[in-house]
């Protein structure tokens, strides 16, 4: 059985994370979508809520797995048996990190390749970020996530109190 892995914080998931998703499901014969703590980014959702929301956006697929992980990718690669690991690539700038990474870990577990799947241009500039920054304003979050995921997005904004000044505040 072929396995694959597609990494990432997924803090919210999007239009453009289901895109990869569901084109490297097709490809292997299990695609573990793993959900990883990342110390440098401020999740608005928890692991636990990260985890439900996409086992509901993805419950349709019976090859994904969906798994949160903390420590590094290859050694939870190696432990579940899958070789290869999925990135997707929006822009040549995302390239550069990702190559890096692949590089790092194929020098870690030669066993293990990575793939590049370039997203869908529809979704070329989206990210996690750009949904969380139009949300935080009260902004039109539909065209980039599922309708599961926005109600979740909203709920989860309209739960926190966010100052801000307005404008006759600025200076």
């Amino acid at each position: 059985m072929k396995k694959a892995i597609y990494p990432g914080s997924f803090d919210p998931i999007t239009n453009g994370h289901l895109d990869i998703i569901k084109r490297a499901a097709g490809m292997f014969d299990e695609l573990y979508v793993g959900i990883l703590i990342n110390s440098a980014k401020n999740p608005l959702f928890s692991m636990e809520e990260r985890v439900s929301m996409i086992e509901e956006v993805l419950a349709e697929y019976p090859n994904i797995k969906v798994v949160s992980f903390d420590g590094l990718l290859v050694d939870y690669c190696k432990a579940q048996n899958i070789s290869v690991i999925i990135r997707g690539l929006r822009a040549v700038t995302d390239f550069d990190y990702e190559l890096q990474i692949a590089q790092t870990n194929r020098v870690m577990d030669p066993n293990i390749d990575t793939i590049f799947l370039a997203t869908s241009l529809e979704y070329s500039y989206l990210s996690s970020s750009i949904v969380k920054e139009i949300s935080a304003y009260g902004g039109d979050i539909s065209k980039t996530v599922p309708k599961t995921i926005e109600k979740r997005v909203h709920q989860k904004r309209s739960s926190q109190i966010l100052q801000r000044p307005t404008a006759s505040e600025t200076p």
